[in-house]
């Protein structure tokens, strides 16, 4: 299991790379690439890195948490 050093989201920063994604979700690097590759997953790209703005993952996992697939 992978141990987050997030508590909630205010610890969370501005922007989340695909590491702190995985860290968060407590799931594998690999998995967040495939997630942030997806098209409902809020990804912006910035030049070759891709990011996500930690407001707009806040809004995608309470989404999914209230609507799982």
């Amino acid at each position: 299991m992978i141990n987050s050093q997030y508590k909630s989201y205010n610890d969370l920063p501005l922007f989340l790379n695909a590491k702190t994604v995985a860290e968060v979700l407590g799931i594998a690097q690999s998995s967040a690439y495939e997630l942030m590759h997806g098209n409902d997953f809020p990804t912006v790209k910035i030049r070759s890195r891709m990011v996500v703005p930690k407001e707009r993952f806040i809004e995608w996992v309470n989404s999914h948490a209230d609507n799982p697939k």
